[in-house]
């Protein structure tokens, strides 16, 4: 794995890690789209657990995860303040309660049932963070294309996919090495020395010269690429994607369990709606 990103480009030896590509992009999906289709909480614990086991099994850089973990769990929170901020009462709407625990003024007032959507939400959030987290950390570029492809999308799209994540390491180290360049030749980046607006032109000067490699790089690869006949048939097949193992076949049946509470989710909410958006216990 890079040292400043989370994109993995050699295989790890954890249970996730050994999975085929299918099998893990079929059950990240599947697990967000069941966090997208509902509020309830019954469903979204679960989901956040089986979304903090998941990241802990990789064994993750620690320092990393912990710090991207609490930038999005504090931005998140925020983001709740401000929603309280605008409409204390926010849980009557989405609960149909409003059971007062605090009360500052006549306006800013603290209710159960908003705590119990502010909670849903932040877990719901914090699963289909996790969940990402995961993925990205357990799955190579070439292991997520053949994923994408097993999901019926267009083999093309998912070569685009897999060399955007595969050359995004390599950017930033040419990045790297050209604002090292620059800087033994002069140009002063310390954040304590130059203002806003010079760092700006200069990390310009440093763009400028990435953005023309970059062109030439993608243009070396189109002719590679080429070359080798590559769209000239309507599918393909993945190197890196080997034969499904004891547990990609077993969580075959788990992948088709979520399919079916999915399906259910999205029938109950479309044609069997509840009063509210958010199941409360108390509110029933």
């Amino acid at each position: 794995m890079d040292d400043k990103l989370f994109i993995t480009l050699v295989p790890g030896n954890t249970f996730l890690d050994r999975l085929t590509g299918k099998t893990k992009t079929r059950l990240f999906f599947l697990f967000i789209f069941m966090l997208v289709a509902t509020w309830d909480i019954r469903v979204i614990i679960p989901c956040f657990v089986v979304s903090v086991i998941g990241l802990l099994s990789i064994k993750p850089d620690k320092k990393k995860n912990i710090a991207i973990t609490i930038f999005v769990l504090l931005m998140n929170v925020f983001n709740l303040f401000l929603v309280w901020f605008i409409e204390p009462d926010y849980g009557l709407k989405m609960c149909g309660g409003s059971t007062v625990l605090f009360q500052f003024t006549d306006y800013f007032i603290v209710t159960s049932e908003s705590l119990w959507y502010f909670g849903a939400r932040l877990f719901k959030f914090m699963a289909s963070f996790f969940f990402s987290l995961t993925f990205i950390q357990c799955i190579t570029p070439s292991e997520l294309a053949a994923g994408l492809h097993s999901i019926f999308v267009p083999y093309k799209i998912c070569m685009v996919v897999s060399l955007a994540f595969r050359y995004i390491p390599d950017i930033t180290r040419d990045f790297t090495n050209i604002k090292i360049s620059m800087q033994t030749r002069g140009m002063e980046l310390d954040s304590k020395k130059t203002k806003v607006g010079t760092r700006l032109k200069q990390y310009v000067l440093i763009l400028i010269p990435l953005i023309i490699t970059s062109f030439d790089r993608v243009g070396n690869i189109a002719n590679g690429m080429d070359l080798r006949g590559f769209g000239k048939k309507k599918d393909k097949t993945y190197y890196a994607e080997h034969e499904d193992t004891k547990a990609d076949k077993y969580l075959a049946i788990v992948v088709w369990i979520l399919l079916a509470c999915f399906i259910a989710l999205v029938v109950k909410k479309t044609f069997f709606p509840g009063p509210y958006e958010v199941w409360c216990p108390w509110c029933l």
